[in-house]
This record gives C-alpha cells, sequence and structure tokens, in this order.
C-alpha cells in the first residue's frame, strides 16, 4: 500500500472569479498527476471525489482536485462555461507548479470532465498529455442525443472514457460510434452494470469499492501508457 500526502492549497480561478480551493493527493512514487474536477452538484471533498482520489493514488497517480467558483461560494448554479473552462486552464497552471517532473493529465466527474474538454478544445491546456473522463455526461437524462460531443474531434490530446454500461447521461448507442470516430484519439472502459458513479445493482455480485479500484487502475495504465 503506497503512503501519500494530502495538502490544501487556493489559486486564482481567472475571469475575475476571485480565488478557489484545491486538494493535492500525491502517493510516493507517483507516476501521473491528474487535475480533477467535480460535477455539477457536489464539490471537490464529495465522497466519491475522495474515494477516487485515493484509489488513483494507490495506483500511483497524484490528483490535484479543485472547486469551480459556485461551488466555492457556496451556490448551487453552476457558473457560466466561459468561467468554467478559464477555470480549468488555471487549475492546471496550479498544477504543474506543484507537479515537478511528472506527466500531468486533466479531466474529472461528469460536468466537470465536460469542462475540462470543452477548455482543451478551443485552446489546449498547457502540457497536459491526455484528458480522463469519469462518466461523461453527452447528453440530459432521457433525452439521447451526441450533440454534447461535437467539440470533442477539437480536441487534440488522447482521451479516456470511463463509463458505466447503465448511465442515463450517456446512451451508449450514442457513445460507442463518437468514441470510434475520435479513432486513436478516444478509447472507452465500460464497467459493465455501472451507473453514472459505477454504483452497482446488489444482482451484479460486485461492490461499487471493487469497480471503482477497477476504474482507477485502467486510468492508471492509459495514463503510463500515454506518457512518452
Amino acid at each position: 500500500m503506497r503512503r501519500f500526502s494530502t495538502r490544501e492549497l487556493n489559486f486564482p480561478a481567472g475571469e475575475q472569479a476571485g480565488e478557489v480551493s484545491a486538494l493535492i493527493m500525491r502517493p510516493e512514487g507517483a507516476e501521473a498527476l491528474l487535475v480533477l474536477a467535480h460535477g455539477a452538484g457536489a464539490g471537490m471533498r464529495h465522497k466519491f471525489m475522495d474515494a477516487l482520489a485515493k484509489k488513483l493514488a494507490a495506483a500511483g497517480v497524484a490528483t490535484l482536485r479543485y472547486q469551480f467558483p459556485y461551488m466555492e461560494k457556496g451556490t448551487k448554479r453552476p457558473d457560466p462555461e466561459r468561467v468554467l473552462t478559464a477555470t480549468v486552464h488555471a487549475a492546471v497552471a496550479a498544477a504543474h507548479k506543484h507537479a515537478g517532473d511528472v506527466p500531468v493529465f486533466a479531466g474529472g466527474k461528469s460536468m466537470g470532465g465536460r469542462m475540462t474538454s470543452l477548455a482543451a478544445a478551443k485552446m489546449p491546456l498547457e502540457r497536459v498529455r491526455g484528458l480522463v473522463f469519469v462518466g461523461f455526461p453527452l447528453h440530459a437524462a432521457g433525452k439521447p442525443s451526441a450533440e454534447r460531443g461535437r467539440h470533442l474531434f477539437n480536441v487534440t490530446v488522447p482521451m479516456l472514457f470511463l463509463q458505466g454500461s447503465r448511465d442515463a447521461l450517456a446512451d451508449f448507442k450514442l457513445l460507442k460510434p463518437l468514441c470510434a470516430r475520435l479513432d486513436k484519439r478516444g478509447e472507452l472502459f465500460v464497467v459493465e452494470g455501472g451507473d453514472h458513479s459505477f454504483r452497482m445493482l446488489k444482482s451484479s455480485g460486485r461492490s461499487d469499492d471493487e469497480v471503482l479500484n477497477e476504474v482507477a487502475e485502467r486510468a492508471s495504465q492509459w495514463m503510463r501508457q500515454n506518457c512518452p
């Protein structure tokens, strides 16, 4: 079991949004650092985010979790897209100050992953080797559409989609062809029976903890594969 350290920091989010807080979790012998954005309804300290960061640390990946400005202020409504994407760029810049010679990747849970991809599509993220999506929200629940994925074709780095097969926000009839069209830039890792947060049905015989281990291991392997 790798030992890891956790430290808190703040960085300016840009777009006159003020400072936001962040958490760096770094295991001994870290092989990569993942800038990890939270989803729309829960911040960086949510139990899923904390559990994922610990699983990644055990797999040799450091994480920088951070708050979007609206979450930092304690409001429920997400900031405008321009503020969210500016915060992604600011978080990547903050990560580089602490990464040393460790390769940097970026991504996030649900909305956090999508905002990271939008930021990268508009302007490449500084020295980021690839993007990791933890439940990419391709569409609203019950409203299948691939429209939210159009910008992904403007992303120039490799992308890993970690998706549960029961994810209500990503119809696989749309997501699989999308990843196929991304060619070598897009890889899809499917958690059979998992929902948007990889929660499993009791009938699956697999625990949520086991599945999250599997997700973290695959993400770690993929990041190592995409380090020159």
